[in-house]
């Protein structure tokens, strides 16, 4: 099953708490599995000598870029089972970018979830005046009587919650929309990829854009996996040298996702016992606790009062990382403690003052809730 809805209720001192639907991430042996696939993936294009090379510069002819870029690109294809792939600037906003263009006319309708959209997502689609229109994505009718009623040029479907309450599938609503019109669909897979089985490409979407930087690869490099004769055109209109991505930063990318997925799910793991600890902790600061995807996966903590703020500042005091890089990023390695995503702020302003969100990264839940107790503990002491 490619993504499944765990709908997860936390019973947190005898009182029914929060819903919410966080993805379903691979496991440490799936995880594991995913790697050797994109070893063997490396290896049936790769020569030896050319694997262990750094990589190489410029736009060599006929392919108007880096061979090895042009090489890490055919096995990303292969690796995500999808006719192309390509290596972008600009990160996953750049990715994302870049994949809107080839699939939205100019002026064109875009169908959206009925939920805070994410900001550079925004942005981007205010810069091509596109004109939004939303449907529920969680109810597959609203998404059919949306596409009846309105005319459509293509879809965004972002694989990560856009608010708490989320319990969409991505396969169905991408099954649902195909169905009623058949309009591009471009999945915003940035926070999912190489955490869940599959991305939207595989599920039947004609795109899927994602940041390479949140994969523990270089900064500012995007991906687009997905049909060739979108990733054709996107190529074509990225013509410039200095657009492209060079053989070095192909040869890292290559690198770096060897390794992500089992990081990844060793991390998935920890925040989950994380979570069960503090539940059987049963710290009297502590109104809830749970699992959600406020953009990657992490473990939300909602305190009775509003001391957010002040739990964040003692915990940097602490060691933890009072900010992200890049989400996952190579240089995150230390636990982050951090305010909730501002869609989830969006969506309620309150969460703000009484709620934070912790990554384990690569930490162990040991040294998370060290941090949390004895910042919760000097703020209450300096109270």
């Amino acid at each position: 099953m490619d993504l499944v809805r765990h709908q997860v209720h936390f019973l947190w001192k005898g009182a029914m708490r929060m819903k919410v639907f966080p993805l379903h991430q691979m496991n440490l042996e799936e995880a594991k599995q995913k790697q050797f696939e994109f070893v063997d993936a490396i290896c049936r294009e790769f020569s030896g000598y050319d694997v262990l090379s750094l990589g190489d510069l410029g736009v060599r002819q006929p392919l108007n870029k880096p061979q090895q870029t042009e090489k890490v690109e055919r096995v990303l294809a292969s690796f995500f089972h999808t006719e192309k792939a390509l290596l972008v600037t600009g990160a996953g906003t750049g990715a994302i970018r870049f994949g809107l263009t080839s699939i939205l006319p100019a002026n064109g309708t875009v169908l959206v979830h009925k939920a805070p959209i994410y900001p550079t997502t925004l942005n981007t689609l205010k810069g091509l005046n596109a004109q939004i229109i939303e449907a529920d994505y969680n109810d597959l009718q609203d998404i059919r009587d949306v596409l009846k009623d309105n005319k459509i040029d293509c879809a965004i479907v972002q694989y990560t919650r856009q608010k708490p309450n989320d319990s969409y599938d991505m396969r169905e609503v991408i099954d649902t929309i195909k169905s009623c019109k058949d309009i591009p669909v471009l999945t915003d897979d940035n926070y999912a990829a190489m955490k869940v089985p599959s991305v939207g490409a595989e599920l039947g979407a004609d795109l899927s854009a994602f940041s390479a930087f949140k994969l523990l690869g270089p900064e500012g490099v995007g991906i687009i996996v997905g049909k060739a004769k979108y990733i054709d055109l996107i190529d074509q209109q990225n013509y410039s040298g200095g657009g492209k991505v060079q053989g070095w930063q192909a040869m890292e990318i290559l690198r770096s996702l060897v390794y992500t997925p089992v990081a990844l799910a060793i991390q998935a793991e920890e925040n989950e016992k994380i979570v069960s600890e503090l539940i059987e902790s049963n710290i009297p600061e502590i109104k809830d606790v749970f699992l959600a995807n406020s953009q990657s996966k992490v473990l939300l903590v909602e305190f009775h009062e509003e001391i957010a703020e002040q739990v964040l500042r003692e915990a940097e005091k602490l060691g933890a990382a009072p900010h992200p890089v890049g989400s996952e990023s190579k240089y995150e390695v230390v636990p982050m403690f951090y305010r909730v995503s501002g869609t989830f702020r969006k969506y309620d302003p309150k969460f703000e003052k009484s709620m934070i969100r912790i990554n384990a990264m690569r930490a162990g839940s040991n040294t998370v809730i060290r941090i949390l107790k004895e910042s919760i503990k000097r703020v209450k002491t300096c109270s």
